[in-house]
């Protein structure tokens, strides 16, 4: 009963966003931004090329504030310009936004959409948190997005989700031009798995019907059942005594391969397996730099040809 009570819960919560005007509207394609600490971000601005190190026009961010499991619902941000600075340490307390010295793949993201679709204004809804799993049971101390909590009450990321998005779809006017805005959910962007495949195999195995499961309620929280979805292969630095980081990441990857494979409306980005890395677990600012624009091909792929 308890899994059917939060389903309902996440439906309602998008219910009862108020309905935007239909006069004067400025038509934004929408996508959401989620997983762990590779899609925060680890690349440091100080190692972006200069047409890369500046706002980008054209493109607004609401960036939920990341926050651990067992607190109060949080999911506060405000909308503002992309720019460099939504990496790992990024903070918001809804009112301000605190930018750090990280950026991740939104930059890239966006800009290679902007060139495939010209004069598409683009919106993103980004919220991470680095070092959670979905399956509770390999949170650690970061925290999980199981939507059941692993059968405990109380507040995870999933709901923090939740709120991120009810918060930034509550805003009429994202781009503070004095006209209502009209967001047009386009895609779901998802790199994570990694804390998935460090603990067991039967939690790694697990993946399958976790990732599923999530991948619906994220596309059920925007109301459009096949909404694109692209799925970041996590792969290994090898940068540990045994060579794997990740003991179990072999399975999450053939596991990810698998959904895309059954799912007509994802896609899996592989070029992860290309990168270099500042630290065991996280790629260098080239990576993520490439990254957005993998995503970005990928997602254009897979949209529907009418999408606005």
């Amino acid at each position: 009963m308890k899994a059917r009570g939060r389903i309902i819960g996440a439906t309602l919560s998008v219910a009862l966003i108020p309905v935007q005007p239909s006069s004067a509207q400025m038509t934004y394609k929408l996508y959401f931004l989620g997983g762990q600490s590779n899609m925060d971000g680890f690349g440091y601005n100080s190692e972006l090329p200069d047409d890369l190190s500046g706002p980008v026009p054209g493109v607004m961010i609401f960036h939920g504030n990341p926050a651990p499991d067992a607190v109060e619902v949080d999911g506060r941000g405000i909308w503002s310009v992309l720019k460099p600075g939504h990496g790992v340490g990024f903070s918001s307390d809804g009112e301000t936004d605190l930018y750090s010295n990280r950026f991740g793949l939104e930059l890239t993201f966006a800009r290679q959409l902007q060139e495939l679709n010209p004069n598409t204004r683009i919106a993103i809804i980004k919220y991470s948190r680095g070092g959670t799993s979905i399956d509770s049971e390999a949170a650690g101390d970061f925290g999980s997005w199981d939507p059941d909590y692993g059968g405990r009450t109380g507040v995870n990321q999933y709901d923090h989700f939740l709120a991120t998005i009810r918060n930034a779809m509550s805003v009429d006017d994202i781009d503070g031009d004095g006209l209502a805005d009209k967001l047009v959910p386009s895609g779901i962007v998802w790199m994570q798995g990694e804390s998935d495949a460090a603990y067991t195999e039967e939690l790694a195995y697990g993946y399958r019907d976790n990732l599923e499961r999530l991948i619906n309620l994220l596309r059920a929280a925007f109301r459009v059942d096949d909404l694109p979805v692209v799925i970041g292969r996590i792969s290994d630095s090898g940068q540990d005594d045994d060579g794997m980081i990740w003991d179990h990441g072999d399975i999450v990857r053939k596991i990810q391969a698998d959904f895309v494979e059954r799912d007509a409306a994802a896609a899996l980005v592989t070029s992860t397996d290309e990168y270099s890395y500042s630290d065991p677990w996280h790629y260098d600012s080239e990576g993520y730099i490439d990254l957005g624009r993998r995503f970005a091909d990928a997602m254009a792929k897979i949209e529907k040809p009418n999408t606005p």
